[in-house]
């Protein structure tokens, strides 16, 4: 890899620091650009990190990895000064630091770029990246032109050009992302942490963003990477960091290890998903159930608009499907691929009755449901598992045995409209701890405690708590581990093999490629159906394909 001590195009834009902690030339060849060493962090009788270390090389793409809950977010948030560390050393470039907030870790060169973008969509992207801006100009503003003009030569330099002037609602997701990027850099960062970076991208836009990536570690930039995709960390990481329960179990050559190794590291055990060709292979891993022939879940030209918060709040909403058509059978899996943001929500939202169909039908088992609301469709036999676990899918403050029967609360024998039976709340919830493997100490814990993937098994629990005919499965696996990843997959698997009507809505072409039986393609509130071939998909994806006979550009 090619060093360099200053990134092209950044040192115009470097905010100032204390000129005595800065390192030469000569030091920061010879140290770490980032050391973390024995980093404890307890919230309440949670502990965190057990004395966790982390070594980052300058110059170097290095993976963060570890099951949900492992310690990798916390550990990145002390190094970004977002949580601050109870016992441990962090230096940058061989010197001791401490940081109380962000601001701190970007004088110090540091630059973060969060999963979820912190864009405004009705902003130019120079107005974005200088409402991150902090540096003292009195009381002047910022003459936009100019540096609109530094941003887009610094883009340049990178080999990530940008126009500085368009609206960031008119970008794709790749790059809005590279707009996010691009604001650590106009900063001066020269290490990027970035979470889950490709969580949201089409395969072309996963390789060019990889391939970006190594272009800046070779200039000298030193990144991150936070990831649960094993295929993306062999493909372009230098090393890699597992942690499991707060700790180190390994750091590694990505040259000397491998997908199943690092999977076992992570979770503690084999994986099954890394290892079954079927699953390799993008085959069903279950035999096909056809119970009948009659489609459980009927949609004909539905159209419905958005109603974003953005959206909401100024007045402009907007047309978010249009003329989808979609039946889902018995014991059939049948997946919607997609780049988030082209009318994914808006379908999820109309399945389980937050949005209005504006036109078109709309039915379950031959029943109508364009006017049914939440709980009628629940009574038909709907399951239902958000793409939000935490705002639609959990209710913190209340108990793991509540959030599990919380849909039948009323209903015998676990209560009725004025009463709830707690002893038999709590029996189920007990049960569902066990059957899904909740990591709590009880069923009265409560839910806001989880982690990511234990919360979204009380989710699972609850929807399939009782006998369904038709199951929506939003993002089910987003942002969870492999183990979990293996875990849900095969409950999914299970209901498709018992005859349940399956419809799943992922950006992940691995659970696509594993789990479905027929598939769909949405873009910009269009559905088209897409043979199962991962290239055709990802075309697709990102708008155009002409292999299936014609092209779905709006």
């Amino acid at each position: 890899m090619t060093e360099s001590a200053t990134a092209p195009g950044s040192f115009s834009f470097v905010l100032s620091g204390s000129a005595s902690d800065s390192p030469t030339a000569e030091q920061t060849d010879s140290v770490d650009a980032v050391s973390m060493v024995g980093i404890c962090k307890s919230f309440g009788s949670l502990v965190a990190l057990h004395g966790a270390d982390f070594q980052l090389r300058r110059g170097e793409i290095h993976a963060l990895l570890g099951e949900n809950g492992a310690g990798k977010s916390t550990l990145m948030n002390i190094l970004y000064g977002l949580e601050e560390r109870d016992q441990g050393e962090v230096r940058i470039d061989g010197v001791p630091v401490s940081f109380s907030t962000p601001q701190d870790a970007v004088v110090k060169g540091l630059g973060m770029v969060h999963q979820h973008f912190k864009l405004v969509p009705r902003l130019t992207v120079i107005e974005n990246v200088l409402l991150g801006d902090r540096r003292s100009r009195g009381f002047r503003l910022p003459d936009l032109a100019v540096a609109a003009k530094e941003l887009e030569e610094l883009a340049d330099s990178y080999g990530l050009p940008i126009s500085a002037t368009d609206q960031v609602s008119g970008l794709s997701v790749g790059e809005q992302q590279r707009v996010e990027i691009l604001r650590s850099l106009y900063f001066g960062a020269k290490t990027l942490i970035l979470d889950e970076p490709t969580a949201s991208l089409t395969p072309l836009e996963v390789n060019q963003l990889l391939d970006k990536l190594r272009g800046l570690a070779d200039t000298g930039t030193s990144i991150i990477i936070i990831t649960h995709h094993l295929d993306e960390v062999m493909e372009s990481a230098d090393r890699v960091t597992v942690l499991r329960s707060g700790l180190n179990v390994r750091t590694t050559a990505a040259a000397e290890t491998n997908q199943v190794e690092l999977a076992k590291l992570m979770v503690g055990r084999d994986v099954g998903i890394l290892t079954q060709k079927n699953a390799i292979r993008g085959e069903p891993l279950g035999e096909f159930f056809e119970q009948d022939n009659s489609p459980v879940l009927r949609l004909y030209e539905v159209a419905a608009s958005s109603h974003s918060p953005l959206e909401a709040a100024a007045g402009d909403a907007k047309r978010g499907l249009f003329d989808v058509n979609l039946e889902v059978r018995s014991g059939e899996i049948v997946a919607i691929a997609g780049v988030e943001g082209n009318g994914q929500n808006e379908l999820e939202d109309v399945l389980s009755g937050f949005l209005q169909v504006e036109q078109g039908e709309f039915s379950i088992d031959e029943k109508d449901c364009r006017t049914y609301l939440p709980s009628e469709l629940l009574k038909l036999g709907l399951g239902y598992i958000p793409s939000d676990r935490y705002r639609r899918g959990l209710i913190g403050d209340l108990s793991v045995a509540a959030n599990v029967s919380y849909d039948r609360i009323s209903e015998y024998p676990i209560g009725t409209r004025f009463k709830v039976n707690s002893k038999e709340m709590m029996r189920r919830g007990g049960q569902a701890v066990e059957e899904f493997s909740i990591a709590v100490g009880d069923a009265g814990d409560l839910a806001g405690t989880l982690s990511g993937g234990n919360a979204q098994r009380v989710v699972i629990a609850r929807a399939l708590a009782k006998e369904l005919r038709l199951l929506v499965a939003a993002q089910p696996t987003r942002g969870l581990d492999v183990g979990a990843i293996e875990f849900i997959w095969g409950l999914l698997d299970k209901q498709r093999s018992q005859g349940l009507a399956t419809l799943l809505i992922t950006t992940d072409l691995d659970e696509v490629m594993a789990l479905a039986d027929r598939v769909y393609v949405m873009y910009r509130g269009r559905l088209t159906e897409v043979p199962a071939d991962r290239d055709l998909i990802g075309l697709a994806m990102g708008g155009s394909i002409s292999e299936v006979g014609h092209s779905i550009d709006a």
